[in-house]
């Protein structure tokens, strides 16, 4: 065990080397989600319809694609906190071009500056591999995933204040908030990796292009092997999630009447309910049932919301509900009640991919060896990119044409990553 690893098993609290990447990770996300909720109200106003706002979702992910493995092999050389700051100084230049886009183009350049820095995902991963014991890792990962989701709930609510200063506003904060955070890793953050481990690896480098292609070729030629299975649950369910994520908004305005200045709520709502259940909930689900049973379990909650979205409609009349209930119900109880069934449906989505999206990379971390673990989180950035890529342009056609459609077929994509996962159980003991 490397003298970086840290943790106890069974912890209840996040390791103290840990809260350091939580709280950049956090501050991360605000500045994000500051932006996120409002660019589809951004890019319809430029005129944008599904297919567009598909394509703002898939530039940002094709710029992640391709820097994804080339970030992995540099955080392997020169370690994890390098990565992470040259990230966030390309978040922050985007959030200044955000911030001055009057043209869908800009708005692409945005995107895809930011998903050149984005993909330092795999980099803060493997981090966390790097700083905590394998049987540790799913709840270490939860732990930073609720960091992110405070970040969710809190970002578009700043975001929605800041909309009330001016259109400007919402990415010039984020960017002040991404600097300030700069400041804050550069002060704090710890490198992850041992000086050895990094010079071992600098001398092995000329070799790095082709361990990545050899990786990325191997998941393709060997699906059946324990770390292509795990690759291809995380790249179709991440798809098929971003891809109803990125049409979420449209769905919304046009059955909800959501606007650019309410739709952080619904963010919030999301956030907390993610934050909840990865701080409180996901590791004593983990102890009971162990990563591979808890992301098939993620899987199922996640495809149902998924496919009830597809049949979510405002209640239209909330008095006729609250009368069948006995008429009694406050008069602000009776105002949300039309979004009743969306709430129910949408409680399901950060459920979901609390249980499976932890429980898959840690199980990952566990089928490779430490060497190769940026590598191979990178391979795994990799082909969530290209699902990242290609399902939103899908979806925004299909929502162009009936838009119940991308969220039945998110559902079913989702359903089929159990099959995928058969046999999960021994892959965390080593077997297979």
């Amino acid at each position: 065990m490397s003298e970086h690893t840290i943790g106890a098993s069974g912890s209840r609290t996040p390791p103290a080397r840990l809260v350091v990447l939580m709280i950049t990770a956090f501050i991360d996300m605000v500045g994000l989600l500051m932006v996120i909720p409002i660019l589809p109200f951004y890019a319809k106003s430029l005129g944008a319809g599904g297919l567009v706002v598909g394509l703002l979702v898939s530039s940002f992910a094709i710029a992640q694609l391709v820097s994804a493995p080339i970030w992995g092999r540099f955080s392997d050389r020169y370690g994890r906190r390098p990565a992470l700051l040259v990230g966030l100084t390309a978040a922050a230049i985007a959030y200044v071009v955000f911030a001055f886009a009057d043209s869908l183009w800009l708005l692409f350049l945005s995107r895809i500056v930011q998903g050149a820095g984005g993909g330092t995902v795999s980099v803060i991963q493997a981090y966390v591999a790097d700083a905590t014991r394998p049987e540790d890792r799913a709840k270490s990962l939860g732990w930073l995933s609720a960091a992110t989701n405070a970040g969710v709930a809190l970002g578009p609510v700043l975001g929605g204040l800041s909309m009330g200063i001016g259109r400007h506003a919402p990415g010039l904060v984020a960017a002040a908030l991404c600097l300030l955070n700069i400041l804050f890793a550069s002060r704090f953050l710890v490198e992850s990796r041992a000086a050895g481990d990094l010079a071992a690896a600098r001398a092995t480098g000329s070799t790095a292009g082709g361990r990545s292609r050899e990786a990325v070729g191997r998941v393709v030629s060997h699906p059946g092997e324990p770390p292509s299975r795990l690759i291809w649950i995380y790249a179709i369910a991440m798809g098929a999630f971003q891809g109803v994520n990125s049409m979420l908004a449209l769905l919304l305005a046009d059955r909800f009447g959501v606007t650019a200045r309410t739709i952080g709520y619904f963010y919030t709502y999301i956030g907390v309910i993610s934050v909840l259940t990865r701080a409180g909930v996901l590791g004593p689900m983990v102890d009971r049932f162990g990563e591979a049973r808890l992301s098939r379990y993620g899987s199922i909650l996640l495809a149902t919301g998924l496919g009830s979205l597809a049949f979510i409609f405002p209640i239209r009349d909330p008095a006729a509900v609250a009368a069948m209930l006995g008429g009694a119900l406050p008069a602000q109880v009776v105002a949300v009640l039309p979004f009743l069934p969306l709430a129910i449906a949408v409680a399901l989505l950060p459920l979901g991919t609390a249980f499976t999206f932890p429980c898959v990379t840690a199980l990952l971390s566990r089928v490779i060896p430490q060497q190769e673990r940026g590598l191979y989180m990178g391979v795994q950035q990799t082909f969530g990119g290209m699902a990242r890529v290609a399902f939103p342009i899908f979806f925004g056609l299909a929502y162009d044409r009936i838009n119940g459609a991308p969220f039945l077929i998110g559902a079913a994509l989702v359903a089929s990553t159990l099959w995928i996962g058969a046999g999960m159980e021994g892959w965390a003991k080593g077997e297979g």
